[in-house]
């Protein structure tokens, strides 16, 4: 099981479930899944504007969103030029971030939670333009769970999806998840909406 989007892992599911001889339970599981995301196209879907935003699964060196990360943004309302929708994640410069300028920035490394993660700032600070980028300037850099919400090719993907709506978009989408599953970047002051 490799799955590079979110059709392919719901696919997964589906044959665990017939691996396993729960099918009702599998099929009613993705059912209630597309739902989920779903809702969060049809909010997004009517947007006068969608943000740019970056999410970044390394930060040195600096890799971008792959496989079924980038439908998740999309979902969500965001747009991310950098990442490699149904591809592996990359290693790109990081003056391609500073061209892309993005108004927010997820830093969600693989297969780190929220604690390991929020350590790879020190890094991104010390880059050149790092200051001057718009999601830095306006408070709209997060750190997030990677690990429980974005890496895996699992049912916690959806989770990972409304988590990216309320970052994207905090005046459309509350988030009534577990609080340490993101964290805004010490130092900013974060905006409701763009």
């Amino acid at each position: 099981m490799s799955p590079h989007s979110l059709e392919e892992i719901h696919q997964n599911l589906r044959a665990l479930g017939q691996a396993a001889g729960r099918v009702a339970e599998a099929e009613a599981f993705i059912a209630d899944a597309r739902a989920r995301l779903e809702i969060i196209a049809v909010r997004t879907r009517g947007l006068s504007r969608r943000p740019r935003v970056f999410c970044m699964e390394w930060a040195d060196p600096v890799y971008c969103a792959g496989h079924w990360v980038p439908e998740m943004v999309e979902l969500a309302g965001g747009i991310d030029v950098l990442a490699r929708k149904g591809a592996d994640s990359a290693r790109i410069p990081w003056e391609d971030v500073v061209q892309w300028a993005p108004e927010v920035l997820i830093l969600s490394p693989c297969g780190f939670h929220l604690a390991a993660a929020v350590q790879q700032l020190s890094h991104l600070e010390s880059q050149p333009g790092w200051a001057e980028l718009p999601a830095v300037r306006n408070g709209r850099v997060h750190v997030v769970d990677a690990d429980s919400y974005f890496a895996r090719p699992g049912p916690r993907v959806v989770d990972g999806t409304e988590l990216l709506a309320h970052l994207i978009h905090p005046d459309l989408f509350p988030w009534h998840g577990p609080a340490d599953a993101f964290c805004i970047v010490p130092g900013t002051n974060p905006v409701t909406s763009l």
